[in-house]
């Protein structure tokens, strides 16, 4: 994974993501300028560039978009007071925006929020561009996108062994540490691959890993023994 220094280079690694890992991405796949249009009309702003592109590549692929946290429709886009809200996680739990403050910027900060009866909780930073958090979604969907059948991801508590393995023979991928939204204030969030695996730690809480083959995975589950959910009997 080369760096990702701007939006472009941002979407040409999803365009990679999505045919090596999943299947190349179609024309069909992408929302239509005209539901871009129609969502800018009744929320009366301009969505910022790099979101425009998130809608237009994937916006349709469930796989890379909405497997277990949801990017919204364009016509579910909404606001929370002076936050556009485009991302929702799964139970409700937390909700990722842009300040309306910062919409004029083509790939602007993206920040979430912990959604919890306490009303007051407050917008975090999350990532310093658009075009990251979208990378971020599309390799944390792909790792819950497999179908159990398929066998090819799995995820357990992450132990100190496990944790100095990952470390000590995968590569950190050049992506930059973010929060996650279940413990803000703890360890960050990373990214790890060896070859046809990615891996992502979770604040050294929980491990979760996507092979291309259910061999590749079995290899790595033999590797590090432990308490896998998705493991077959």
């Amino acid at each position: 994974m080369a760096p990702i220094d701007d939006a472009e280079s941002a979407f040409r690694f999803v365009e990679w993501f999505a045919e090596y890992w999943l299947s190349p991405l179609e024309d069909e796949d992408g929302r239509t300028a005209e539901e871009i249009t129609a969502a800018e009309h009744r929320l009366g702003l301009r969505l910022p560039a790099t979101l425009t592109s998130c809608y237009r590549l994937p916006g349709r692929r469930g796989d890379l978009t909405s497997r277990q946290d949801r990017l919204l429709r364009p016509d579910q886009l909404r606001l929370d007071k002076n936050v556009l809200v485009f991302r929702v996680e799964n139970q409700h739990c937390a909700v990722w925006g842009v300040r309306v403050s910062q919409l004029a910027q083509p790939d602007p900060p993206v920040v979430f929020r912990e959604l919890t009866r306490d009303c007051r909780t407050p917008w975090r930073p999350f990532l310093e561009r658009l075009s990251l958090a979208a990378v971020e979604m599309i390799l944390s969907e792909a790792l819950l996108s497999a179908e159990p059948a398929d066998d090819v991801s799995d995820n357990r508590e992450l132990d100190e062994r496990a944790l100095q393995g990952v470390e000590e023979h995968f590569e950190r991928l050049p992506f930059p540490d973010y929060p996650l939204w279940a413990d803000p204030d703890g360890p960050p969030v990373r990214w790890f691959a060896g070859a046809d695996l990615i891996l992502r730690d979770d604040a050294r809480q929980w491990l979760w890993v996507r092979g291309r083959t259910t061999a590749q995975l079995d290899t790595f589950r033999a590797a590090f023994p432990g308490d896998w959910i998705m493991q077959p009997d």
